[in-house]
């Protein structure tokens, strides 16, 4: 399960040989509360925590301008905060985290401090996160002039002690197998595959995998608040920023001011995170079918067929062609999955992977190739690419226990890809490193309300594919006084970057003033792309 924030599709690759990105999640001083069924271990966590924030709140940040490859122009700033590997052992080992800026773009006065960014992954960078202000993005116009907007590289993304599962150009390399298994030899192929990619990950990035969980990133985001000289933090999560918002409102409650958690991961302790991902598999099939009957409604344009049944068919035949003879060499059905994913994802992406398939199926095979092969040439893109997906399943195989058994992933799989066949093998093949995974596997924070927490703004599409509906309802149902706006009818992955004035006032409301609406709210959806 893998949400990346909404401005850019970022294709990852499962580690088994999908090309796919599935999904598809203040107080420097003050100890931070521990949750009622903490024991030992993260009481001293918690300690740790609290350590390693009055340092931080002691050292601040050394801003400076950015490093030039970083392609994060003036006037964002960059700099570093420094918290400890292991919350357990506060001084022992200690790691860097990459943070940028924008100072707020208001008067002094309007000033209401930092707003913190997360955009989901696990794996995603967050440094992107200053340019809505540079880009004079009109959504986050009115937010901008109150906040300054912070971005960083969560631990092992990026810039903050990265780390790696695979050769990078290893991993991008094309045709890979088809996800969809024909035998049990296939399905025995792919089970190497991801049982050797967690063995590289140990062998790659051994030190660091215990302490790959959601938890410490959490306490981390607790450290950048001190860092920054907040008393409490204001946060912006999508996707599984979501699950790590929902996670520090449980640690440190009472260092919450603001938060908005949009297109929400299921905190329920018995979705983290095997379940999660089996429902990520009915809710893309979901969405899927309204992108296909989207092109169908526009057949006049893409020539792809007037009915859902139609351009289904013209997949299935794209898909069986591929497999038969990839595209170009290097194009088969998981790298089409890696591309065509994207529309279920994201409505931004709905004109242009129809345009693409369109042209193929006119004989234009070239522009299905650019769209959808690795590019070898681009070394740092696929080193990004691979980072993300090391750091992806690091976090989901470490916050969790995962099934061991074989049979049990098979069945499950077996029975969700007879009517939902878009992404389950793909999104399986991606999640089975879990499986037999070296580090040892923690048992999930239990998400609730503790004393401090103020109410919460959470925003969810009912169609969302990477992050069903459902878990928008489980966490509000959490977090007491929590607000539910409703995008009624719409499915696209991070509604708060998108143009629905419904929506977008009542962020900038609750961002500004703290203020939400007396009951949940319901809205109309978005307006539908238009070919």
């Amino acid at each position: 399960m893998r949400g990346i924030r909404p401005t850019k599709r970022v294709t990852a690759l499962g580690s088994a040989g999908a090309f796919v990105t599935a999904t598809l999640i203040a107080g420097a001083m003050a100890a931070p509360s521990a949750t009622a069924d903490s024991g030992r271990g993260q009481d001293r966590e918690a300690r740790g925590a609290a350590t390693a924030a009055a340092k931080a709140a002691k050292a601040g940040i050394d801003w400076q301008d950015c490093p030039a490859d970083w392609a994060l122009a003036k006037p964002i700033q960059c700099g570093w905060v420094t918290v400890p590997l292991d919350y357990a052992h506060p001084n022992g080992k200690q790691i860097k985290l990459a943070v940028d800026r924008i100072g707020n773009t208001g008067t002094t006065a309007e000033r209401q401090g930092a707003l913190v960014y997360n955009p989901g992954g696990p794996g995603g960078s967050g440094l992107r996160f200053p340019t809505r202000v540079t880009n004079k993005n009109p959504i986050w116009a009115n937010t901008a002039k109150a906040y300054d907007f912070v971005g960083f590289d969560p631990r092992g993304v990026g810039h903050s002690a990265p780390i790696s599962c695979i050769d990078p150009q290893e991993f991008v390399k094309a045709p890979k197998a088809d996800p969809v298994p024909d035998s049990a030899a296939d399905k025995r192929a792919q089970r190497k595959l991801a049982a050797e990619y967690a063995d590289g990950c140990a062998e790659r990035s051994g030190e660091m995998l215990p302490q790959m969980t959601t938890p410490n990133t959490a306490r981390d985001l607790d450290v950048i608040r001190a860092a920054l000289g907040e008393k409490k933090l204001n946060f912006l999560g999508v996707s599984y920023g979501t699950y790590l918002g929902a996670v520090y409102g449980t640690l440190f409650p009472g260092h919450v001011r603001r938060m908005v958690v949009d297109s929400v991961v299921n905190p329920s302790r018995e979705k983290i995170w095997y379940e999660a991902n089996l429902d990520q598999d009915v809710a893309f099939e979901g969405r899927w079918n309204d992108w296909e009957d989207w092109v169908a409604k526009n057949d006049a344009t893409f020539h792809l067929g007037d009915t859902r049944a139609e351009v289904q068919d013209q997949w299935l035949t794209l898909r069986a062609t591929a497999k038969a003879n990839p595209i170009g060499g290097v194009v088969g059905p998981a790298e089409l999955i890696g591309f065509f994913q994207s529309a279920p994802y994201y409505d931004s992406s709905w004109v242009p992977v129809a345009t693409v398939f369109s042209q193929y199926v006119a004989g234009d095979t070239q522009a299905i190739i650019d769209a959808a092969a690795p590019d070898l040439s681009d070394t740092a893109g696929n080193a990004s690419a691979e980072n993300g997906n090391a750091v992806y399943t690091a976090v989901e195989c470490t916050d969790a226990k995962w099934p061991t058994s074989w049979n049990k992933w098979d069945r499950d799989n077996t029975r969700l890809n007879k009517d939902y066949p878009f992404m389950t093998w793909a999104n399986a093949w991606l999640n089975l490193p879990c499986a037999t995974w070296p580090a040892k596997q923690q048992t999930p924070v239990d998400v609730k309300t503790g004393k401090g927490l103020p109410a919460v703004l959470i925003v969810q599409s009912t169609n969302d594919a990477a992050t069903p509906y459902e878990g928008a309802v489980e966490l509000h149902k959490r977090f007491k006084g929590s607000r539910l706006i409703t995008e009624k009818d719409a499915g696209s992955h991070g509604v708060t970057g998108l143009v629905n004035p419904c929506i977008n006032t009542r962020v900038d409301t609750y961002l500004l003033t703290g203020k939400t609406d007396a009951a949940d709210v319901t809205c109309a959806p978005h307006a539908t792309p238009k070919p």
